[in-house]
């Protein structure tokens, strides 16, 4: 982001068995997060994800979520991105 430098964002994995799409999911996790938290707190962006990179130990491997999302934003792909300010 130029104004802010960075984003929070998270990156979220429904399982299997869940009842509800994308767009409710979103829906109900920014509305949680605006209830609850204050606005610095805030996650802005949120992104579904099949499965979260591990390390042997089941670890979350940052580096490559980072790595991601610089590729993702080279290519100007928004799938699957959900902003804060849409759910408003």
């Amino acid at each position: 982001d130029p104004t802010r430098l960075a984003i929070p964002k998270a990156y979220v994995c429904l399982r299997a068995d869940a009842a509800v799409d994308d767009i409710a999911a979103a829906r109900s996790i920014f509305a949680y997060a605006h209830d609850r938290l204050s606005a610095h707190l805030r996650v802005r962006i949120i992104e579904f994800v099949p499965e979260l990179p591990k390390t042997i130990s089941g670890k979350i491997r940052r580096v490559e979520l980072r790595a991601r999302e610089s590729e993702r934003v080279a290519s100007g792909d928004d799938a699957r991105q959900h902003l804060d300010r849409d759910y408003r």
